[in-house]
């Protein structure tokens, strides 16, 4: 059985995830902050793992005795606008969530994941290239999404041959977090982002990916 490792899964993409992978008869590690009643009647490992704990982050490996696939989803919208201290506070917690904490998970499973020839995903978005923001705004997010993507990138380089590598937009999605009036619905995104994932091999390494397959520019 293959086992994967979903972070943020209490709700939204990360819920969805957990959902769709169960079902389809993999060993799922669900960590969360807070569990949920959705989650916890998927019959899944849930474990409690707080992103800005970066020691409990970067100890997580040792946690595991196997690992496939880690996707890494978890993640805060911060800030709308850094425009005071507090608000720079927040900016820097975005990071901690959405950057720092994501790569310091990664080097955690790296050797259960490459002793798999697994891969390693990372749930980014599109607001996070640089070559695709033509509408400025949502400086905490967009940074700190901008930050992951460079991160991945230099994770599928040092690590080639070793295992895959690959950020994903999801798409707009009905979430909290893309509200009401987005297109897609959380089960239309996993369901395009798993096919994607199952289908990635050495070549797609260090790429960005939106969730139908179509390449996403940095």
């Amino acid at each position: 059985m293959q086992k994967v490792l979903i972070t943020g899964a209490n709700r939204g993409l990360g819920l969805e995830l957990a959902r769709q992978y169960a079902a389809d008869g993999w060993d799922v590690v669900a960590t969360v902050r807070e569990s949920s009643k959705e989650l916890d009647g998927l019959g899944v490992r849930v474990e409690q793992l707080d992103m800005r704990d970066f020691d409990a982050v970067a100890g997580f490996g040792k946690t595991l005795d196997a690992l496939d696939l880690l996707i890494a989803n978890a993640g805060t919208y911060g800030p709308k606008s850094v425009k005071s201290a507090d608000e720079g506070d927040g900016w820097l917690e975005t990071f901690a969530v959405n950057s720092i904490a994501p790569f310091l998970l990664a080097q955690s499973v790296l050797p259960l994941v490459a002793k798999a020839g697994g891969k390693l995903v990372a749930v980014s978005t599109r607001m996070g290239s640089i070559a695709d923001n033509d509408s400025g705004g949502f400086i905490a997010y967009r940074s700190s999404k901008s930050a992951l993507n460079s991160a991945w990138r230099s994770l599928a380089i040092d690590n080639r041959g070793k295992v895959v590598c690959a950020v994903f937009h999801p798409g707009w999605v009905q979430t909290r977090m893309g509200g009401s009036a987005a297109p897609l619905t959380p089960e239309e995104s996993i369901r395009g982002l798993r096919q994607v994932i199952a289908g990635l091999g050495p070549d797609d390494s260090g790429e960005f990916f939106s969730y139908d397959g179509s390449s996403v520019p940095w």
